[in-house]
């Protein structure tokens, strides 16, 4: 694949469905090793692994609660001491609050769940890795890099409570995550894609109303898919974007009503 240089380690957290699964899915090939994360989804682990492993790569998985942050740094030591580097580190890891149980679950502890599964994890790792990162001796494989995934409409909102505990804690990583990147360039990269109207897992099941705003807020007229998220992903660690550092590249067809 132009742009995409071989034997890159890659972690993901969060593959085991989803956008996390299809970045797995993009990124795997012969002479590419992969860390696939998951919480407990071990069916949907194994899932993405054979599907990896079916494209050539080297894939290794492991299942970890990143709600315990006392545990997350000897996670992120264990990642690099498998091939001694990571190139790129990606958390794409989230709690699901629109679909399933919690679905039921009040504002205040659908907030307390997206801040523990989204935002304090994907600080904690993101400032783990990017240590061990900014350690490692020049590569051929160019400058390694962080993504870290946000929401197009977190910066300016949306109405309701989803828009709200959605804008507060995607916000919270979009900024984070450009903060990051003043504070350890020029060694590591680091960036986030916000994806737009998705069709995830609510996305399928998402109503005529929802369907239709959907459309009509894209000025592409159409959902999204994970696909295309994980292509973003893997443009911004390739080297055809290694001058793109402390940016948010949002992934939704051209928002319309801006």
């Amino acid at each position: 694949m132009p742009g995409f240089k071989e034997n890159r380690t890659i972690v993901i957290m969060g593959s085991t469905s989803g956008i996390g699964a299809a970045i797995a899915c993009q990124f795997a090939r012969p002479n590419t090793s992969i860390l696939l994360h998951g919480k407990r989804n071990l069916a949907g682990l194994y899932k993405t692994a054979l599907l990896a492993r079916e494209s050539g790569a080297s894939v290794r998985c492991v299942l970890h609660d990143l709600t315990r942050p006392e545990t997350l740094k000897s996670m992120v030591d264990m990642a690099f001491n498998w091939n001694g580097r990571v190139d790129t580190w990606i958390n794409a890891a989230g709690a699901d609050v629109l679909t399933g149980s919690n679905r039921a679950l009040s504002f205040e502890e659908k907030l307390d769940l997206l801040w523990n599964t989204d935002v304090k994890p994907t600080i904690l790792l993101s400032r783990f890795a990017a240590e061990h990162m900014s350690s490692l001796p020049n590569s051929v494989h160019g400058l390694p890099s962080i993504i870290n995934i946000g929401w197009d409409q977190a910066e300016q909102g949306m109405e309701g409570d989803s828009g709200q505990y959605f804008c507060a804690t995607k916000s919270a990583i979009m900024t984070f995550s450009r903060s990051l990147a003043k504070s350890v360039g020029p060694k590591v990269r680091v960036n986030t894609v916000a994806p737009g109207w998705i069709r995830s897992a609510w996305g399928t099941c998402a109503s005529e109303e929802w369907d239709l705003r959907a459309k009509q807020e894209s000025c592409l007229g159409r959902w999204g898919s994970p696909k295309d998220v994980a292509e973003a992903c893997f443009f911004l660690a390739s080297s055809h974007a290694e001058f793109i550092n402390g940016q948010t590249l949002a992934v939704n067809g051209g928002w319309k009503h801006r």
